[in-house]
């Protein structure tokens, strides 16, 4: 056992030297998909999150398979990271590549969210689901990026009484998605 333990604590463990010491077959197979799981993941961690989220919604808006409503929430999506994107620029802003991430992450994670929350209201009454639309509509407008003068241009899709998305664009998304659904929560119960 000692020595087991002495073989872990040397520095010039390799793989090979794991793997050789590994005497069970399906062990073996175990440990390397796990290696190659972790790989995979690091893989996807180094990627920017942001240019993913607009890549897969331009997909979907492009497909000719798309239904209008996946198409409309995903015009929204690439909407406002291109917005974000824009106003980062247009003010000379200096922001990380967390910055983008989190951003797209939470505003991806914001319209799903909605959706999902909007259809257990529309199971519980159409009060209930005009609640969740309030909440999570607020949640954009009240918590701004840029607090963008342009109210026209943010208010895009709040003014839009036919979208799907009726959010602002000039939204802190991290701050929005904390807020909304903490208050989501509380209604559905």
């Amino acid at each position: 056992m000692l020595h087991s333990f002495l073989f872990f604590l040397d520095k010039r463990v390799t793989l090979q030297h794991l793997i050789d010491k590994v005497t069970n077959s399906d062990m073996k197979r175990i440990i390397l998909s796990l290696l190659v799981l972790m790989a995979s993941v690091a893989s996807i961690q180094a990627q920017d999150l942001f240019k993913t989220v607009r890549d897969n919604a331009t997909k979907v808006v492009n497909n000719p398979k798309s239904s209008d409503e996946e198409i409309q929430i995903n015009q929204f999506k690439v909407t406002a990271l291109n917005y974000l994107s824009m106003m980062v620029t247009k003010r000379g802003l200096k922001k990380d590549t967390y910055f983008y991430d989190s951003q797209a992450v939470n505003m991806s994670s914001f319209v799903t969210d909605f959706q999902v929350n909007l259809e257990k209201a529309r199971a519980i009454s159409p009060a209930k689901r005009m609640e969740i639309i309030k909440i999570y509509t607020e949640a954009s407008k009240f918590n701004p990026m840029f607090k963008d003068t342009d109210k026209d241009r943010a208010n895009a899709y709040v003014n839009d009484k036919t979208t799907l998305t009726p959010f602002c664009l000039d939204t802190d998304w991290e701050k929005a998605y904390d807020q909304a659904t903490t208050l989501a929560k509380a209604a559905l119960k």
